[in-house]
């Protein structure tokens, strides 16, 4: 009944490529509807906010919508035609599906290294020389690197985050098909239970549908106030809905009672645990999306006091942005170590693989607020360059701002759902290497679990020192422009904005190289020479640890931008108190802010790849470790 190795080879490989080209569309398409949307939202502005508001809201949903069904559409053509050959043999049909995974996740590595580098090194060389040497204000035309600053929140906003959600999306996916193919489900062929993943994402996006109207149609936003409570109340009703589809879904789809297979033996689980199991990733995720928001918003005290501390200089700034970050990781651990338990208790792997799934329901919503940030961003940057009124500026900051606090919701959810996709990855690989248990107390296991929880940390160092190189360069390009060309300053010369931009995109091209072979080759090397037992000890290190510096990193970084803000706008009277633009403290805070930089945008976001990437790798080669790996330990 099993068909031939071989063709399962090729099979997998067709797969990789659509998931690889799914990925790459998408990103092109919701760039492609950024760069449209942005000027509309500055002429928008010029109505008021509530016009504003809704353009750059919609072009945001437009990019979520595109993924998810994207996702889906080319996933489930996918299966019905691999099952044409396979027939029978679902064991071999869903491992070759696995690939669809890996090429999302492969494209999503270049969109969050590739342009997490690209926009930061474009974003600190404009800063630093900009406000802080010659202060002029932020997207001022007369700043060479202004063009490749707006260029780079498409790329590593847009394009990074949609591949990176795309990819955690289709790996979940995956993992859950595979754990099931070997589970009743398969056993008895019985396919719309199969398809139970993809019925949970397909009403997912049924429920962002609804939920995209109350933000436009049913309760619309009229002052500025209304900005940022709006975007939230998207994620509450997407979340609340979204418990109502999946408890009809898990009561129609699925039959009372199966079998899921838990390290060799089948467990029995009921329909209503299974949707307890996608209901409990789906509200920690909401949770996550709140806690990130309490650390990262300038309208709550964590932020408030980091904006305190710029008072007395840079250093006292970074360390309450350090401790900030990492305080800000106690409750998403806590939530994803719940869900976590919750759903392993009750259907093992395949209840993780469904958590992670539940958190990604929302992805519709959750990149439409997440897309909408760099867009209104690029607004402002136009408005600015534009020299249009002060209002429209300032109408678009509001938007923006709200944008700032959203972004790093959108982040916290990518990490959180990178952490359950990886641990399910992690088991629909142990099922497949045929492995039982894992014991750390072996130094096979132990090792691995070492250097694996190093890895994020290499990945890390890689990734800082290529926007630290990059925007050594972007600075000297653009002192030298301000230096040399004549009559720039004073606005009568135009730079020269197409330098910046080679410089930005050569920079991320060559170094996104050296972090991605590391990603890739590491879980081939492991495998092939020490084996299965030591490459998962691996991965639950990289997951373990990766997942910390992650959540610290974007927090750490988000805050800062926010404190930076917050004296800007000086809205309160104790943002007054922290001085105009161009104060000692709002000097301080743009130091931060511009530290924060490559951690939140470029660090932070790219190891949530790391883990997925290393994990989904490994799956797909399981078979292969399985029978031919640990070299080394077979020569002694």
């Amino acid at each position: 009944m099993c068909k031939p190795a071989l063709m399962t080879a090729v099979f997998s490989t067709v797969s990789f490529l659509l998931g690889a080209i799914t990925s790459v569309v998408s990103g092109f398409l919701g760039m492609k509807i950024a760069t449209y949307a942005n000027a509309r939202t500055t002429l928008e502005a010029r109505k008021g906010v509530s016009k504003a508001f809704i353009v750059a809201f919609r072009s945001g949903a437009v990019m979520g919508f595109l993924l998810a069904a994207n996702g889906l559409l080319v996933l489930y053509i996918t299966i019905n035609l691999f099952k044409i050959y396979y027939g029978d043999d679902w064991e071999g049909l869903f491992e070759s599906i696995t690939g669809y995974g890996l090429g999302g996740s492969s494209m999503a590595l270049f969109g969050r290294v590739g342009g997490g580098i690209y926009t930061k090194a474009a974003d600190v060389g404009a800063d630093l020389v900009g406000k802080v040497e010659r202060n002029i204000p932020e997207d001022d035309p007369r700043n060479p690197a202004v063009i490749a600053d707006n260029v780079g929140d498409n790329v590593g906003d847009i394009a990074g985050m949609g591949s990176d959600l795309f990819g955690s999306y289709a790996e979940s996916s995956c993992a859950a098909l595979v754990v099931a193919s070997i589970s009743s489900f398969g056993n008895t062929h019985d396919f719309t239970s199969m398809m139970y993943p993809l019925i949970v994402s397909s009403v997912g996006i049924l429920v962002c549908l609804i939920t995209t109207l109350f933000a436009t149609d049913f309760f619309e936003v009229k002052t500025v106030k209304q900005i940022e409570p709006s975007l939230k109340n998207q994620l509450i009703i997407s979340t609340v809905l979204m418990t109502v589809g999946i408890a009809i879904v898990s009561w129609i789809a699925v039959p009372s009672s199966f079998t899921i297979f838990n390290f060799g033996t089948q467990k029995l689980v009921k329909n209503w645990q299974l949707f307890l199991c996608v209901g409990v990733g789906l509200w920690a995720g909401l949770i996550i999306g709140f806690v990130t928001e309490y650390y990262t918003s300038n309208a709550y005290s964590p932020v408030q006091d980091v904006a305190d501390s710029c008072r007395t200089g840079a250093a006292t700034n970074v360390i309450f942005g350090l401790a900030l970050g990492y305080k800000s990781v106690i409750i998403p651990i806590f939530a994803i170590a719940i869900s976590i338990f919750v759903s392993f208790s009750f259907a093992a792997m395949y209840g993780v693989a469904v958590a992670a799934l539940g958190m990604l329901s929302t992805i519709a919503t959750g990149l439409a607020i997440d897309a909408y940030g760099p867009i209104s961003d690029n607004a402002g940057g136009i408005a600015e360059m534009a020299g249009m009124s002060h209002r429209i500026r300032e109408r678009t900051d509001a938007l923006d701002a709200a944008g700032n606090t959203t972004a790093a919701i959108g982040k916290g959810f990518a990490i959180g759902s990178a952490a359950l996709v990886s641990l399910a990855l992690f088991g629909a690989f142990v099922s497949r290497a045929e492995i039982t248990t894992v014991d750390v107390l072996t130094p096979k296991v132990f090792i691995g679990l070492l250097v694996g929880a190093m890895l994020p940390y290499w990945f890390s160092a890689m990734t800082m020192k290529s926007v630290g190189k990059a925007a050594l360069k972007m600075v000297e390009e653009v002192r030298r422009q301000f230096n040399t060309i004549p009559g720039l300053m004073e606005g009568t010369a135009k730079p020269d904005y197409a330098t910046c931009v080679k410089i930005s995109t050569d920079a991320s091209i060559k170094e996104m190289i050296p972090p991605g072979a590391l990603v890739m080759l590491t879980p081939l090397i492991v495998g092939i020479l020490f084996g299965v037992e030591t490459l998962s000890g691996v991965l639950a290190g990289s997951l373990v640890s990766g997942v910390q510096i992650a959540i610290s990193a974007s927090n750490t970084g988000g805050a800062w931008d926010n404190a930076k803000k917050y004296i800007e706008a000086g809205v309160s009277d104790h943002a007054k108190s922290l001085g105009p633009k161009g104060s000692d403290p709002h000097k301080a805070a743009v130091i931060g802010d511009t530290v924060g930089d490559p951690l939140k945008d470029t660090s932070g976001p790219s190891l949530n790849i790391l883990i997925k990437l290393m994990a989904v790798e490994s799956l797909v080669f399981a078979p292969f470790f399985a029978t031919h790996g640990g070299l080394l330990f077979k020569i002694f």
